[in-house]
């Protein structure tokens, strides 16, 4: 496959076959994934590949964090107990991490790296014919949910990665031309 197909292909999946994704189809993409450009070659990147428990664990806090927002408990709970199963039933999950870095400009830099290094990880699932879908928001800080996924102290989350055999592929969604984006200097 050509990487502009991969590009082309890539999608969020948000259901699964059950089909397990293998220890070698993981390291394959985690390979693809460490050979992100990164400046002064710091290799910040850390990934913490999740299990059942850890899956269910971090379901928890997040279903927990959606629980918040429900006012009747019954429902609460069921909010937690469902976002759980969810999530224990995904293939593989990968938390993806960047080593945190006193220095403004390389912790910057060592971000930028890091999520390059996650399009690496989805473009070569698409490749290996599994999908990927990339989480990020508030949670990530979420000190439950760092547990969860078992980040050491000097970490942060970025991105956390379901993974796994679609069971549907969306439609591409419009995009803006990237001519229409371009401003052209001399």
């Amino acid at each position: 496959m050509r990487i502009s197909e991969a590009i082309s292909q890539r999608r969020s999946i948000k259901r699964y076959t059950d089909r397990p994704v293998s220890r070698e189809e993981v390291e394959t993409v985690l390979a693809a994934a460490a050979l992100a450009p990164n400046h002064r070659l710091t290799q910040p990147w850390r990934f913490y590949v999740l299990g059942p428990q850890a899956r269910h664990a971090y379901g928890l806090v997040l279903g927990g964090r959606k629980a918040k927002k429900i006012e009747d408990p019954v429902a609460a709970q069921a909010m937690r107990d469902t976002v759980a199963q969810e999530h224990r039933r995904l293939p593989l999950m990968i938390a993806v991490a960047v080593v945190d870095n006193e220095n403004p400009e390389i912790r910057e830099e060592d971000y930028a790296a890091v999520m390059m290094a996650v399009e690496n990880l989805a473009l070569a699932a698409v490749e290996l014919g599994l999908g990927t879908h990339i989480k990020t928001g508030a949670i990530m800080a979420d000190p439950a949910a760092r547990a969860a996924a078992g980040l050491r102290d000097g970490e942060r989350i970025v991105a956390i990665l379901n993974l796994g055999a679609p069971a549907e592929v969306p439609a591409a969604k419009p995009r803006t031309a990237a001519s229409a984006l371009t401003t052209w200097l001399d």
